[in-house]
């Protein structure tokens, strides 16, 4: 599916101002339909740095997982063939593309837990300007089934807030204590304090968002829809590894998942772990 050059330039603009854009059918089904299969597999053999964010003999099943690319073809291609690296270098105005990571995120029919606000670059070991995720529905995504939120312009606030644990007991918790970062004000008592945007996606869409933009999303409260979302992670050309301590990746379960990890402060990312996959 080739790229509309309007959109992609008002979606960049859109971008720059408020931190998350959307992008309308920018995905065919030769990718989606493989990827809808490949993750119901992924749920049905969990992967070892697999996280079960549902307590057990909760109703519902709000499962993430990470680096599902390194084993499954599946999920490389799409990441790493698709469009998207083409789009996360012209919103970004990257030369080149490493890719960071994939995460996924699946929220069954009649999942209570929420994804809390957070912003994703203090719990990354990388620092630069050209970094963007890219979040791909499977499902239709409305409100009721979970679909994101954000605080527009909340990427300009020069604020590095303290990493929210997605679970109480994945043990995630201990290490983003280390960073000492300001703990995240409770918006959602104060939503009416904040331009709060989300929109209702289709597969086919994507939504592009800051590493800095505050977002969140509810529960699954359909009793019969569901919410399969991938986070694709793309860094351009001046993104270099950030050696601070109590990030994500000193998890010993993303540990284990993971090649040895040979960079210092300061170092550019390419490596087999975080590879150019595209280039002007």
């Amino acid at each position: 599916m080739s790229l509309n050059k309007t959109d992609l330039n008002d979606a960049k603009n859109f971008y720059e101002e408020n931190g998350v854009a959307v992008l309308r059918n920018v995905l065919d089904e030769k990718y989606l339909e493989p990827m809808r299969k490949a993750i119901d597999n992924v749920l049905q053999n969990p992967g070892s740095a697999s996280i079960e964010y549902t307590p057990p003999n909760e109703k519902g099943r709000y499962y993430g997982d990470f680096f599902i690319w390194r084993t499954n073809e599946t999920f490389k291609n799409f990441a790493f063939k698709s469009v998207l690296p083409e789009i996360a270098a012209n919103i970004s105005e990257s030369k080149k593309i490493n890719f960071f990571y994939d995460q996924l995120l699946v929220k069954e029919p009649s999942t209570k837990e929420l994804t809390p606000w957070h912003h994703d670059l203090p719990y990354w070991p990388i620092r630069g300007q050209k970094i963007i995720s890219i979040w791909v529905p499977f499902d239709d995504v409305t409100k009721e089934t979970g679909a994101v939120e954000y605080i527009k312009g909340s990427h300009k606030w020069n604020k590095m807030f303290a990493p929210a644990s997605f679970g109480k007991k994945t043990k995630f918790s201990d290490l983003y204590d280390k960073m000492g970062l300001e703990k995240i004000p409770d918006i959602d008592s104060n939503k009416g304090n904040y331009d709060i945007i989300s929109w209702d996606v289709k597969p086919g869409d994507i939504i592009l968002h800051h590493p800095l933009v505050l977002h969140s999303s509810s529960g699954n409260s359909s009793s019969a829809k569901r919410r399969r979302g991938l986070a694709l992670r793309y860094v351009g050309e001046d993104v270099v590894w950030d050696g601070r301590e109590g990030t994500f990746m000193e998890n010993k379960k993303i540990q284990k998942l993971l090649p040895p990890i040979n960079l210092n402060d300061g170092d550019i990312l390419t490596s087999e772990l975080f590879p150019v996959i595209w280039q002007q």
